[in-house]
């Protein structure tokens, strides 16, 4: 230690040396700042000098340094010749021993201050020691007992090692067991029978309990059905027997259960709908059970459910028909056709058609209201009756396929719900229908009422839109059927219609009366129901036949006017009729098309001929002479020239009894039109075309020479048309 003390003196000694030397190289520095370049050749030259001492040798130190080798040291001082510091030492020429000498000293004497300090401070140092000393012996034991730690831990790791991998085997064990015990359980679970499950099936009531029972029963058949292992494992031929036989058992309990609820659908007055929803839908999986596990006894519940439901509908629809028969008020037979004379009841009376509702056979009237009510309740046939009531076919008819229309979707609903099977229904209904036809087949040969054909025709159209909305196909077919068997039936009666026009006998059907037809009446009233009940179908087959009606019509028509002896009254025999067809078409509604437009310009074309007529037999002389002498076209080829002589007696005449004359037009005018309207429009088209040949004769009377001569008996045209519109205003 006291080695160490010295070298930190020695060293302590050469860096204050090194300050001094440092401080001298600055002092020379400020000394030379201007002359830096002269002091260079000198300080290399010492450097040199030094060198030379150096490597020369000699001296009494000569053995001393024997040993030194100053290999290299010339290189290293060229390269240090521009360090400042070694240039400063060279500079001042100090010799290097002198300075190692002193050095020296130096050290020796701060290692003798050292060893004084070292001495001074023995104590604490030998103090030091033993403490270090007792750390050592500490330190040695800690080593030791860590050492002992060390190896303890090493074994603990590879001992949780092992414990890793056992944990990691045993969790793998563990997971495999899990799922082995899972699909050991549920196989278990699958294939027991538990003692609670027989006792249902044996001996428990069939209610909401029981059908879980027999969902779990059906389940473990198909577990022991479908599963392959389960057929190769030794508890199924232990359990087998035993599922066997709760099969049967339940199979039995069910059917019987089933079959009385069945026979409950057979009491009188039984609500079947009520039944059906609120009983047997809540046991509709026993039918389920039964498709599965028992075919054969599925097979009977159904056998019987369609024989059940097929009486006990057939026996309701035919008590309804029979009481909706009873309903029934009859419109028409085969001698009710427009062409048919009517037959008198006395000898002086009009004759009138023996019909039970005259209205009624060839008016639509309120008879149209059934199409409005076409998805009403069916009628109840005992307060109907209750009522005396009498209903025409269609109202029936519309009446009965509600009926089926309403039971028809219930039951096809509930034997899609319940059964599963939408086919059951065709067998099901196969008596109703066959009722309903046997009823309809006798009603159909015997019906005469074209009208009513039409309505049940647009009825089942309509009962067709219903059962589309309701999204049920099950009476397509039977819709179809009774649409097909309709048309024909309709056809034969118009057709009927149409040849009793066609073959009608002209002289038993004239009546001396200028007045609208009966037959005429019957046909605009015919025309206008079923163009009415066209509206909406614009079936174009039935516009043909329509056209075909009045083509036949119009003949009739014709050969009825000319029995009349008179052309004038055949004119107004026809201008009424035409009169009449077209208010009864407009009655039916703005849809008369173009047979009313037909009617209407041969009202305009006869009503031109009347006037004419009318006028003739009042003013022949006054239109003759208009016509003839005061026409340009008269004029122009005329050799003779009108004279006041020759017109004289036309004014004078005119003048005379012009009034009277209108007066009697207007009589006979309210005596041959019935319509009074008409009769007005009739009279004053007469006036206006009066006072249009009037006009013109003033027109020629003042171009003749000296025809002012018969101003004094002129009619004005305002007296006139004060006249005309004197009998405007009736209007």
């Amino acid at each position: 230690m006291a080695s160490s003390a010295s070298a930190a003196a020695a060293a302590a000694e050469v860096d204050s040396n090194k300050l001094q030397f440092a401080k001298g190289n600055n002092n020379d520095d400020d000394e030379h700042e201007n002359g830096g370049q002269k002091m260079i050749h000198p300080v290399v030259s010492d450097l040199e000098s030094y060198v030379g001492d150096l490597t020369g040798g000699g001296g009494d130190d000569d053995d001393a340094s024997e040993d030194i080798s100053l290999e290299g040291l010339e290189q290293e001082l060229q390269e240090c010749k521009h360090d400042q510091v070694v240039a400063n030492i060279l500079s001042k020429g100090t010799k290097l021993r002198e300075y190692t000498k002193g050095v020296e000293s130096n050290v020796r004497q701060v290692e003798l201050e050292s060893i004084e300090d070292y001495i001074k401070e023995s104590d604490n140092l030998v103090s030091l020691h033993d403490q270090i000393r007792d750390c050592d012996i500490i330190l040695s034991q800690m080593e030791t007992l860590l050492s002992g730690f060390q190896a303890e831990i090493g074994s603990i790791s590879s001992d949780i090692k092992i414990l890793q991998e056992k944990s990691m085997d045993m969790g793998l064990k563990l997971k495999n067991r899990k799922v082995a015990e899972s699909k050991l359980a549920k196989f278990v679970e699958d294939i027991i029978v538990p003692p609670r499950m027989i006792d249902i099936i044996v001996d428990g009531e069939v209610n909401d309990e029981y059908l879980r029972t027999l969902e779990i029963l059906s389940k473990k058949l198909d577990f022991v059905k479908v599963d392959p292992m389960v057929k190769t494992s030794k508890a199924l031929k232990d359990v087998q027997p035993e599922l066997e036989r709760l099969r049967q058992k339940a199979v039995s309990k069910v059917f019987d259960f089933m079959v009385q609820k069945l026979y409950a659908l057979r009491k009188p007055k039984t609500n079947i709908q009520i039944l059906q929803q609120s009983v047997l839908l809540k046991y509709k999986y026993i039918i389920s059970f039964l498709k599965e596990h028992g075919k054969e006894i599925y097979v009977e519940i159904r056998a019987a459910y369609i024989d059940t439901m097929n009486k006990v509908l057939s026996a309701h629809f035919r008590a309804y028909i029979q009481a909706l028969e009873k309903l029934q008020l009859d419109i028409a037979t085969s001698s009710d056709l427009i062409g048919v004379e009517a037959r008198s009841s006395s000898l002086f009376s009009r004759g009138r058609e023996p019909l039970k509702n005259r209205s009624a056979v060839f008016a639509l009237g309120e008879r149209i209201n059934i199409l409005k009510e076409i998805d009403e309740p069916a009628l109840i046939p005992h307060i109907a009756e209750a009522s005396s009531k009498k209903y025409p076919y269609e109202v029936l008819f519309r009446s009965l396929h509600k009926l089926l229309m309403d039971t028809a979707t219930s039951e096809y609903l509930f034997c899609d719900d319940f059964f599963g099977e939408e086919s059951i229904f065709n067998d099901i209904f196969a008596g109703p229908f066959a009722v309903i036809d046997e009823h309809f087949n006798s009603i159909l040969p015997n019906c005469f009422d074209a009208i009513g054909s039409m309505l049940m025709i647009r009825i089942i159209h309509q009962h067709q839109l219903i059962m589309s909305r309701r999204r049920i196909p099950c009476l397509d077919s039977y819709l179809d059927k009774v649409n097909i068997a309709l048309w024909p039936r309709f056809k034969m009666v118009f057709d009927m219609h149409l040849n009793s026009l066609r073959n009608a006998n002209v002289r038993s059907l004239w009546e001396d009366d200028v007045h609208p037809h009966y037959v005429m009446r019957r046909y605009a009233e015919f025309t206008a129901s079923l163009i009415h009940l066209n509206v909406e179908y614009g079936d174009g087959q039935l516009e043909l036949n329509l056209e075909r009606l009045r083509m036949a019509v119009d003949d009739l028509l014709i050969k009825l006017s000319k029995t009349f002896s008179k052309a004038k009254l055949q004119t107004v025999f026809l201008i009424n009729n035409y009169d009449m067809t077209i208010s009864v078409l407009k009655e039916a509604g703005p849809e008369g098309g173009k047979i009313q437009l037909y009617f209407e310009d041969l009202l305009k074309n006869n009503t031109a001929v009347f006037v004419e007529e009318l006028l003739l037999e009042h003013f022949s002389d006054l239109i003759k002479f208009v016509k003839t002498r005061a026409s340009e076209d008269s004029k122009a080829v005329s050799e003779k020239p009108i004279s006041v002589a020759e017109i004289e007696p036309l004014v004078k005449d005119f003048a005379s009894r012009w009034k009277a004359a209108i007066e009697l037009m207007h009589t006979d005018v309210i005596k041959s039109f019935s319509n009074f309207l008409c009769g007005m429009e009739i009279l004053r088209a007469a006036l206006t075309q009066l006072l249009l040949y009037y006009t013109r004769l003033l027109d020629c009377i003042k171009e003749i020479p000296g025809g002012s001569a018969l101003n004094k008996d002129l009619v004005s045209i305002p007296s006139i048309m004060y006249e005309i519109k004197k009998y405007s205003r009736t209007f």
